[in-house]
């Protein structure tokens, strides 16, 4: 059985820091890249990072230099994290956690997805 379980949301001030975690299993996703998206409230799911099975790692523009992704292929289990820095208010919004074997950018490549994490971010 495939799973994605984000963990790690919640409500923070602006300017903390968060550390979102996505367990993966159900496939051999050491061999997947591993995406984070968010949805806001009215708006469209859109990309925030991705790294792949080599690690190498994408950012969106807007979240560059406070966003980290990162992953640990443990044997059944790849964990995916997402370090975010001085948290802004315009980054509340569920995030997603993703899997794919496609480009990394593509939100109709990725085949799985996790229930989402709610990330809220007060002034």
């Amino acid at each position: 059985q495939v799973q994605l379980v984000e963990s790690g949301g919640g409500l923070v001030q602006a300017g903390d820091s968060l550390r979102l975690s996505c367990a993966a299993s159900g496939r051999t996703f050491s061999r997947y890249t591993m995406g984070w998206f968010r949805q806001a409230p009215g708006k469209e799911r859109e990309f925030v990072a991705a790294v792949s099975w080599s690690g190498g790692s994408y950012y969106a523009d807007s979240v560059k230099g406070r966003f980290t992704i990162s992953r640990d292929n443990a044997k059944n289990t790849v964990t995916v994290y997402l370090q975010i820095n001085s948290l802004k208010p315009e980054d509340t919004a569920v995030y997603y956690c993703a899997a794919t074997n496609g480009y990394y950018r593509d939100y109709e490549a990725y085949r799985y997805w996790g229930q989402g994490t709610q990330v809220t971010v007060s002034s």
